[in-house]
C-alpha cells in the first residue's frame, strides 16, 4: 500500500522531475543498477538520475576521497553530482522510483540499503547479516545520520536491524524518516 501510494505521488511529480533533469545535464532520466537484495538475489535498481553519465568512469579517480571509510563510497563535494542532482539528492525526490522496486517485492520501505555487487563480494560474515532481510529504501542508518555515518556504523545499524526487525521497528522508521528527509539532514 505504502508503496502504490508512493508511486502515485511520483507519478505526479515526475514530468517536472525530467524535465529538471534533462535541462541540467545529458543522459537518460533514470539510472538503473544492478543490486543485490536479500539472500543475494540481484535486481535493477531505478533512481532518478542526479549524476554525469560517466559518473562511474570516474569514481576510481576519487577513492581516495571516500568519506565512509569503507565498502560504500560517500563524497560531501563529489563533482560527478549535477546541479539538479544536489537537489533531489537532498530531498530524496530521486529514491521516489524505488517505490517500483517495492511493488514488486524486490525491495521493502525499510530494510538495509541494497549494496553493490562489488561491496558485497568483500562483505565478511557479519556484514553478510544485512542480507538477510528485505532490502529497503530506508534505514536505521538513515535516521541516525544518513551519509555522516562511516560504514562500519552503517553495517552495524543494519547488522542490529536484520537481528531485530519487526513491525514497531519498521513503524518506528518511517515515522523518523518523514522529518529527516523533509529537512534534508545527513544528504549529500
Amino acid at each position: 500500500m505504502g508503496a502504490l501510494v508512493g508511486l502515485l505521488i511520483f507519478f505526479l511529480l515526475f514530468p517536472f522531475l525530467a524535465l529538471l533533469i534533462k535541462l541540467d545535464s545529458s543522459g537518460p532520466t533514470f539510472f538503473i543498477q544492478t543490486r543485490v537484495g536479500q539472500y543475494g538475489r540481484r535486481f535493477k535498481f531505478v533512481k532518478l538520475r542526479t549524476m554525469h553519465v560517466d559518473a562511474h568512469i570516474k569514481q576510481w579517480e576519487l577513492d581516495e576521497f571516500n568519506e565512509t571509510g569503507g565498502l560504500t563510497f560517500k563524497m560531501t563535494r563529489d563533482p560527478r553530482v549535477t546541479r539538479i542532482g544536489k537537489w533531489l539528492r537532498r530531498s530524496s525526490l530521486d529514491e521516489m522510483p524505488q517505490f517500483w522496486n517495492v511493488l514488486r517485492g524486490e525491495m521493502s520501505l525499510v530494510g538495509p540499503r541494497p549494496p553493490l555487487l562489488r561491496e558485497v563480494a568483500q562483505y565478511d560474515d557479519h556484514q553478510r547479516l544485512r542480507l538477510t532481510v528485505p532490502q529497503g529504501m530506508t534505514g536505521l542508518w538513515q535516521i541516525r545520520g544518513r551519509s555522516g555515518l562511516r560504514f562500519g556504523d552503517m553495517t552495524n545499524l543494519d547488522a542490529w536491524y536484520a537481528l531485530h526487525a519487526s513491525y514497531p521497528i519498521d513503524l518506528y522508521i518511517l515515522v523518523r524518516t518523514f522529518p529527516i528527509v523533509l529537512l534534508g539532514r545527513g544528504a549529500l
